[in-house]
């Protein structure tokens, strides 16, 4: 009885390992960006940039190349910035809760100057609690939060360079 059971075990086991393997089950990797060679020009932060090009780099076997000329399309960076509004005050008329925005516009152009992507803007928010006694500490979180939003608006701009259609 004991061996039916194992077998049987066993059996079923492989059954359900060869259905995921038949199902083309698998994990979403990076997708590899429409064009072989692009450009990152923009007159934002240095970081930013930085990040861009990692994101770019990393995305497949698209290459950052240092002038428009040599590129197959030019991403623009034509703005980011960042804003910290107050949303809430205490009683005694300190601040108690801020939200923090975080915007990305850019567009893709192609090497013929045709606009891949016309000028799209992105934006984020977050808000969070503020105390006076940790202020250290909230500085700190504020930074985190800033760094989290911006990796966000690239994740988000990667996917609409993702979708991008050259010559279209």
């Amino acid at each position: 009885m004991k061996q039916a059971s194992a077998t049987r075990r066993r059996l079923t086991l492989g059954l359900l390992a060869s259905g995921l393997v038949g199902c083309g089950f698998r994990l979403r990797g990076a997708r590899p960006l429409p064009f072989a060679t692009l450009h990152v020009a923009g007159p934002v932060r240095t970081e930013l940039l930085r990040e861009i090009r990692r994101r770019v780099e990393a995305s497949g076997d698209t290459r950052v190349v240092g002038q428009r000329s040599e590129a197959e399309a030019t991403l623009e960076v034509v703005s980011a910035g960042r804003e910290k509004n107050i949303i809430g005050l205490s009683g005694s008329g300190k601040v108690r809760e801020y939200e923090f925005r975080q915007g990305l516009r850019f567009r893709l152009m192609g090497r013929d100057g045709s606009e891949l992507i016309p000028e799209t803007a992105l934006a984020t928010t977050r808000e969070a609690t503020w105390d006076d006694s940790a202020i250290l500490a909230k500085e700190q979180e504020e930074a985190l939060l800033f760094t989290d939003m911006e990796q966000e608006l690239v994740r988000q701009m990667m996917r609409r360079l993702e979708a991008a259609t050259p010559g279209a």
